[in-house]
């Protein structure tokens, strides 16, 4: 007799000034969230990456480590002169760095969560987004290594106290991105230096492999690189970014895609068919196909399998993120930041788009692990005002919202995808939706060009015509505001009586003309 097992709860973390308090649900009982705990003091909170264990930074010293499950502390670490912290995948190992000043301090120090001991210290002179976590792991804690100066260093996850095992030189390396788990590959990014071109290779993380890159790819003007690996391993997808745009079409340098993978079978540009920048790129929970938003307003999106063939055209808008559900299948379109907050979210297996909203001026975006909610947030110090939360269901309409004084951070807790239920079945029979912020019906289209068509419609509208202060009468106002008829429909009584004045001035200037003509 099979065991039926039970779905995980989701739980949200919301961290206010000093506090942070974490939600059960949604689905929410009455409309609000059944808290855990509420307002426990903090100066920094964060899961680790499978969301075994909570990180609470206290104070500026001390950190406490809680175990998810039980909600129990297991261990509690005084640092003096803490400056940052951050639990390894599986949440095994706390990584701290503190102020120093001299290279004898080894300021940055690899704790052991369960047993408090420090297995690792070394020296770090200051610290930046690719140089922290000083120390990084694959996602199932398989593999551990430091980029140094011209060299990667791999320890022993066994035994940190035998130190560095074996190094992997690289003269130059900016930027390394170890794969996903099963985590046997590593991409590092060499920037260009005298003459010679930019580069990223992959080279496999065993000793005995590490004389030759498994793929290379080599570019010019790139300054920075950001790599994604797919979960399976299988390939990195690498946006390359220069400061500078040969052709002066952007102010912000121009951005190109390339795709490696750990098989050779690909090292080249990613096929995009509109110019201008990348804004977004994501692999699907799959690995098997992955979705780039690209291109000058109005962006083009486009889902791609890992052969970097097209398999659907979402069409163009406001867009400069996506985000692919966990469960697979539904996808979210959005446009935030500088752009209004419009949203898409398709059903790309059947294409068919489910539904369109907005969430001005969101911070933060991602998908519940169960994938049945998109949560997004207006959060500080992005934005000082109107800090809040909103939660969608995955056809788009609005489930939930929350308003903060101040709010600067909101996570779901993490959860294996595959604990929860698929929702084929929920994504089915979804024809209509309706929307909560405008009450309209969208229909869902019937074919790809429809759905395109439609997408632009929604989502792109035109400006409304300037008037001048003094032609804004009553009537107009009033229109606008409303819903009545537009002032371009109805003439308002000065429009009219100065309309009849010009049609007698006018008769009056042709009947002088015929009576010139007449006495000629």
């Amino acid at each position: 007799m099979s065991t039926l097992v039970q779905s995980p709860t989701l739980e949200i973390l919301a961290r206010e000034p000093e506090v942070f308090s974490i939600w059960k649900g949604p689905p929410f009982s009455n409309g609000q969230p059944l808290v855990k705990f509420e307002k426990v003091s903090c100066t920094a909170a964060r899961f680790s990456e499978n969301g075994s264990r909570l990180m609470v930074t206290k104070s500026n010293t001390v950190i406490s480590i809680q175990d998810c499950c039980s909600s129990t502390e297991i261990r509690s670490f005084d640092i003096p002169s803490l400056l940052a912290a951050t639990l390894s995948p599986c949440g095994t190992y706390l990584q701290t760095f503190q102020k120093s000043t001299t290279p004898q301090d080894k300021n940055v120090v690899l704790w052991e969560v369960q047993t408090g001991a420090a297995v690792y210290r070394h020296f770090q002179k200051n610290m930046s987004k690719t140089t922290w976590p000083s120390i990084v792991f694959s996602s199932d804690e398989s593999v551990a290594c430091r980029m140094a100066t011209n060299e990667i260093q791999f320890f022993d996850l066994k035994d940190f106290s035998k130190g560095i095992i074996h190094r992997l030189r690289l003269p130059g390396i900016a930027a390394i991105e170890l794969s996903k788990a099963p985590g046997p590959y590593i991409a590092a990014f060499v920037p260009e230096s005298k003459g010679i071109p930019a580069s990223v290779q992959i080279f496999s993380c065993s000793k005995d492999a590490q004389t030759q890159p498994i793929a290379r790819r080599s570019f010019f003007r790139c300054s920075t690189v950001a790599l994604h690996w797919n979960k399976i391993s299988s390939g990195v997808l690498v946006v390359a970014q220069s400061d500078v745009d040969k052709s002066n079409q952007s102010y912000y340098g121009e951005s190109k895609l390339n795709y490696l993978t750990t098989d050779g079978s690909h090292e080249g540009l990613v096929p995009l068919r509109k110019e201008g920048p990348v804004h977004d790129v994501q692999w699907s929970y799959s690995g098997l196909e992955f979705a780039v938003v690209y291109g000058f307003m109005p962006a083009r999106a486009t889902i791609f399998d890992r052969k970097c063939n097209p398999l659907l055209e979402l069409g163009q808008g406001p867009y400069n993120t996506v985000r692919f559900n966990p469960k697979g299948r539904l996808i979210c379109l959005a446009g935030f930041g500088n752009l209004p907050g419009d949203m898409a979210f398709w059903d790309y297996t059947e294409k068919k788009l489910l539904g369109t909203t907005k969430a001005e001026c969101s911070v933060t975006s991602e998908w519940s692990p169960d994938g049945q909610y998109f949560m997004t947030a207006t959060t500080a110090p992005r934005l000082q005002i109107d800090n809040g939360i909103k939660i969608f269901r995955y056809d788009g309409s609005l489930y939930f919202k929350k308003m903060f004084n101040k709010l600067y951070q909101v996570d779901w807790k993490p959860e294996a995808p595959e604990r929860f239920d698929d929702i084929n079945e929920l994504v089915k029979s979804v024809e209509t939706l309706k929307i909560d912020n405008n009450e309209k019906k969208v229909q869902v289209p019937k074919s790809s060009s429809e759905t395109r068509s439609n997408v632009q419609a929604s989502s792109v509208q035109k400006p409304a015509a300037y008037r001048p202060p003094h032609a804004k009468n009553a009537a107009s106002v009033k229109a606008e505001l409303f819903g009545g008829t537009a002032p371009s429909e109805e003439m308002s009584k000065n429009a009219l009586r100065n309309k009849k004045r010009r049609e007698k001035q006018k008769e009056k200037k042709t009947a002088e003309a015929s009576a010139a003509a007449g006495s000629s």
